[in-house]
């Protein structure tokens, strides 16, 4: 075996976890997923071929329009609050700061993100009461009295997005945080020389150099306010009606209460499709504004 073939082989090898993760966990779901949308199937009696009745009743169900409207609302609040204020936390720590208290906000911002999803939501819950929460005794104190945050389809939206964001706003934290830590140093020292100020420098220096990881930040925030599925379903549940109801949520309902699992694979289907095409612009567009040279 040749040296080159050899390179090859191993390449090959320490690919294969990673293939077979992606086979295992994704290509076979999605598979598995469009064979089940053209059959009837709730689970307990053999699955039945049904041809394109599926996708008949998915351009003919009223609940859908609502459900990706509710997804939408979700992915304009929360995008950019984590894609700024996760940069904007960054920066105020990677300011000229004790190494000590670097560590202890980065510990207080990624520590949401740790915290069990029930436990914290069930917290969140009792802050957002309309009668005894903290939100609203704090909001009294300057006479806007009773915020209906969890009855109310005007401020529901508002009530998940504040706990999605304190939640996982330490992920995009995290991610530019590392991205700010990469860049020289060297760089600000010279343009402070020339005579840049800070918001040249930022213009200059820091935003082209962190680009990529403003990238990634921008489409995993996307892909994951698009599934959102855990802030809806553990606060509101929902509600009220299907005001605060996402698109996973609806396929949960229609998979394991309705047990259509049919139907459910075409809406999930669906889904991936719009989450395929929204990544697919992202990447498209990324060529215009992301540099991957960093000398």
């Amino acid at each position: 075996m040749t040296k080159k073939s050899k390179d090859l082989l191993v390449g090959y090898l320490f690919l294969a976890p990673a293939l077979l993760l992606f086979l295992v966990f994704i290509a076979e779901p999605v598979i598995a997923s469009l064979i089940l949308s053209f059959t009837k199937y709730n689970v307990i009696t053999p699955s039945k071929f049904i041809g394109l009745d599926n996708f008949k009743a998915f351009f003919e169900d009223d609940r859908l329009g609502l459900v990706y409207w509710n997804t939408l609302k979700f992915v304009l609040i929360l995008t950019p609050l984590h894609v700024v204020l996760g940069l904007l936390l960054a920066l105020a720590v990677q300011r000229k700061i004790a190494k000590g208290l670097k560590y202890f906000y980065r510990t207080v911002f990624y520590f949401p993100v740790l915290a069990t999803s029930a436990a914290v939501a069930t917290a969140w819950s009792f802050m957002f009461n309309k009668e005894f929460g903290i939100l609203n005794y704090f909001l009294s104190l300057f006479g806007i009295e009773g915020i209906p945050w969890m009855q109310s389809p005007n401020w529901v939206y508002l009530a998940v997005a504040i706990y999605s964001f304190w939640k996982f706003i330490g992920n995009a934290f995290l991610y530019y945080f590392i991205g700010l830590q990469n860049i020289p140093e060297t760089l600000y020292e010279a343009a402070e020389i020339d005579g840049a100020g800070k918001l040249q420098r930022f213009m200059n220096i820091t935003l082209p150099m962190l680009s990529p990881m403003l990238f990634f930040v921008l489409v995993t925030t996307l892909i994951g306010t698009t599934q959102i599925f855990d802030e809806p379903y553990l606060i509101t549940g929902g509600g009220p009606g299907d005001a605060s109801r996402s698109v996973n949520m609806y396929i949960y309902e229609i998979a394991f209460q309705k047990h259509q699992m049919g139907y459910a694979s075409t809406v999930s289907i669906s889904l991936f499709l719009a989450i395929l095409a929204i990544t697919a612009l992202q990447f498209g567009f990324s060529k215009k504004w992301v540099s991957y040279d960093q000398e």
